[in-house]
C-alpha cells in the first residue's frame, strides 16, 4: 500500500506508467524516441518519418514514408461545416484557444475515427494533418492574407509555413521548421501528454484526448515559453544590457524563461540543435540580433544561476527571424506535439487502465455538524 503521507509535488519523480516511445537521460543529456537517438533523427530523418516512427514503433522504409506522406496530404482539408464554424470564430481570441475548440469540433465529422482503439490511428493521422490548416485559416483570415489551400505535394514543415504566412519557404528555412517539430514531437510524460493519457484512460476517444493535451499546452507554465523568451529578447534589445535586465530579475525572483529543466540536469539536447539553426537562420537573414541575446543571456545566467538552456531558449528566435508571429509559436509546439500525444494515446489503449492517483488530505476532520439556523 502506498504511504499516504509521502507527497512528491507535482509527481516530480513518480514513475506513472510504463512506454515504449520516448526516453529522457537527464544525467546525460539524451533524448530517445523508440530507441532513436534525437541528434540522429533531427540530422537525418524529417517529421513524416518521426511522426511514423512515434506511431508504429520503427522507422518507414520509401514507400511507408510516401504513402503517410501522401496520406497526411489529403486529409488537409477541413470538412465545410468545421471550415465555416473556424471562419465565424472570433478575430481576437488566442489561437490555443481556437485550436481546442476546433479540435473537439472536428471529431463531430470523423465518427469512426473517435472510437477507442487500434483504429484511431487514423484519428492521429488526420489531426496532425489539419492542425496547420486550421491555424492557418483563422491566422489568414486576422491577419488579411488569402484563403487557404490544402497543398498536399507540401511537406509537413513547408506547409505549416504557406498555412502561417502564405509563402512558401525557403529549403533551408524549410529544414529548420522540420527540424523543429521534429525536437518537439515527443517529450515522455510532460504535462499535455499525461493529460492526454488521463483522458484515454477513462476509455474516452482520441479527439477527448487531444482537446486536453492542447488546454494543458495553452498554460504558460508549460507551453509558451518560446513566446515570453523573445518578448523577453526584444525588452533587452541590445547585448549590453543583458546584465542589467537579468540580475533585475532575479533580484525580483522573477524567472529568466528558456532556462532549466525538470528532468534535465544538463543542457537540453534539443537547445543544443536548436542553437545551430538560430544562428543558421540569423545569418542567412542578415540579421543574428536575437542570436547574440541569447548568448550572452545563456553566459549570464548561466553565470548567475548555473541554469542550462532547455528547448524554448532558441526555438522562439527561429520562429520569429521567419515572421511567425509570437502568439503562433505554441500553436506551431502543438502542430508538432500532436504525434506524440496520440502516439501516447495510441499506447494507452493497448494497455488500459484507468489514472487514478491518491491525494493527501490535509483538511480538518470530525467537524460538528451545525443546522443552518444556528450558524453564525
Amino acid at each position: 500500500m502506498v504511504d499516504s503521507s509521502e507527497v512528491q509535488r507535482g509527481l516530480q519523480d513518480v514513475v506513472a506508467l510504463q512506454s515504449r516511445i520516448c526516453f529522457i537521460d537527464g544525467v546525460r543529456g539524451r533524448l530517445i524516441y523508440q530507441g532513436y537517438d534525437i541528434r540522429d533523427l533531427a540530422a537525418r530523418s524529417t517529421f513524416e518519418e518521426v511522426a511514423y516512427l512515434l506511431w508504429y514503433g520503427r522507422l518507414p522504409n520509401a514507400a511507408q514514408l510516401a504513402e503517410l506522406t501522401d496520406r497526411i496530404g489529403a486529409l488537409r482539408a477541413l470538412p465545410p461545416p468545421l471550415a465555416e464554424r473556424v471562419e465565424a470564430m472570433p478575430v481576437d481570441a488566442h489561437p490555443m484557444d481556437i485550436l481546442r475548440t476546433a479540435v473537439s469540433a472536428l471529431a463531430f465529422f470523423e465518427p469512426e475515427e473517435t472510437k477507442p482503439g487500434p483504429s484511431s490511428i487514423g484519428g492521429a493521422q488526420r489531426l496532425t494533418a489539419v492542425l496547420p490548416t486550421i491555424l492557418g485559416q483563422f491566422h489568414r483570415r486576422r491577419a488579411g492574407l488569402p484563403p487557404i489551400r490544402e497543398r498536399p505535394e507540401l511537406s509537413q514543415a513547408a506547409y505549416l509555413l504557406y498555412a502561417l504566412l502564405d509563402r512558401e519557404p525557403s529549403e533551408l528555412e524549410e529544414k529548420a521548421i522540420d527540424v523543429a517539430l521534429v525536437l518537439h514531437a515527443d517529450h515522455e510524460l510532460n504535462a499535455s501528454t499525461f493529460a492526454a493519457r488521463v483522458t484515454a484512460s477513462t476509455l474516452s476517444d482520441l479527439y477527448s484526448a487531444i482537446t486536453s493535451a492542447v488546454g494543458t499546452l495553452k498554460g504558460p507554465l508549460h507551453g509558451g515559453a518560446n513566446e515570453r523568451v523573445v518578448r523577453l529578447l526584444d525588452q533587452i534589445g541590445s547585448t549590453d544590457r543583458v546584465e542589467e535586465v537579468v540580475r533585475g530579475m532575479l533580484d525580483r525572483h522573477e524567472r529568466v524563461m528558456g532556462f532549466g529543466h525538470r528532468v534535465y540536469k544538463v543542457e537540453d539536447p534539443r537547445a543544443t540543435i536548436l542553437r545551430d539553426w538560430s544562428r543558421r537562420i540569423g545569418e542567412a537573414k542578415g540579421d543574428r540580433h536575437y542570436f547574440d541575446l541569447l548568448r550572452r543571456l545563456e553566459e549570464v545566467v548561466h553565470r548567475e544561476k548555473g541554469l542550462y538552456p532547455n528547448v524554448d531558449l532558441y526555438s522562439g528566435s527561429i520562429y520569429a527571424l521567419l515572421g511567425v508571429p509570437y502568439d503562433l509559436f505554441t500553436p506551431i509546439f502543438a502542430a508538432s506535439r500532436v504525434a506524440g500525444w496520440t502516439a501516447h494515446v495510441l499506447e494507452e489503449y493497448e494497455d488500459l487502465r484507468l489514472i487514478r492517483p491518491t491525494a493527501k488530505y490535509v483538511g480538518a476532520l470530525d467537524l460538528p455538524y451545525v443546522p443552518v439556523d444556528q450558524r453564525g
